[in-house]
């Protein structure tokens, strides 16, 4: 479980194919307090450590988190947002984010808006968003701003910009998105009303 605040950034030093697993190496402020078996989100993505060596370790992505998630898309040296997992009895600064990433999304706008940054995407999956209703992108927890069929905005603040991968965004990226928890499950109910009705 985690919390979609994100905790640093991590730089990809390494990509080794193995099968259709992809063993992803990375290197971030917090590797020495890492554990093998650990759960850390990488752009909102749960992945397992395998290994750790030094200032770097390891995590498997099996074929099918390539194919839902961005990914399989990464290049040495790029950068990923990452979160461990939250502690019991600590705060929830963002919303409830399982780290399972529903699909991705393409940025088709980004708009200057006097002190933020209004980030657009479009997405092709049966889940909605609502305004002032939460979303997570990479990993990010945010709050809807606009909200239609298949397409959002959000407005970032510059902290966020910084100290996340969305400075490295352009038009024509690709985001994991996670659909918030409890949307999912009233989608669902109502969807399944409709079918029995």
């Amino acid at each position: 479980m985690f919390t979609g605040i994100i905790e640093s950034i991590a730089k990809v030093e390494k990509i080794e194919k193995e099968g259709t697993n992809v063993h992803f190496t990375f290197s971030a402020p917090f590797t020495s307090e890492l554990k093998i078996d650990q759960s850390v989100a990488h752009n909102g993505c749960c992945l397992t450590v395998v290994a750790i060596n030094d200032n770097q370790y390891t995590l498997t992505a099996i074929h099918e988190t390539l194919l839902k998630t961005n990914l399989g898309l990464l290049k040495k040296g790029d950068l990923v947002n990452v979160e461990r997992c939250m502690q019991m009895g600590g705060r929830l600064d963002g919303h409830i984010v399982q780290g399972h990433v529903d699909t991705t999304a393409k940025c088709t706008e980004i708009n200057s808006m006097d002190g933020s940054t209004e980030f657009v995407f479009v997405y092709d999956y049966d889940e909605v968003t609502v305004p002032k209703g939460s979303i997570t992108i990479n990993g990010v927890s945010l709050t809807v701003v606009r909200s239609g069929e298949k397409i959002f905005s959000v407005h970032i603040i510059p902290y966020t910009i910084e100290h996340t991968n969305f400075h490295t965004l352009k038009v024509g990226s690709q985001v994991n998105l996670e659909f918030d928890i409890i949307g999912k499950y009233v989608n669902r109910m109502l969807n399944q009303r409709n079918i029995t009705n």
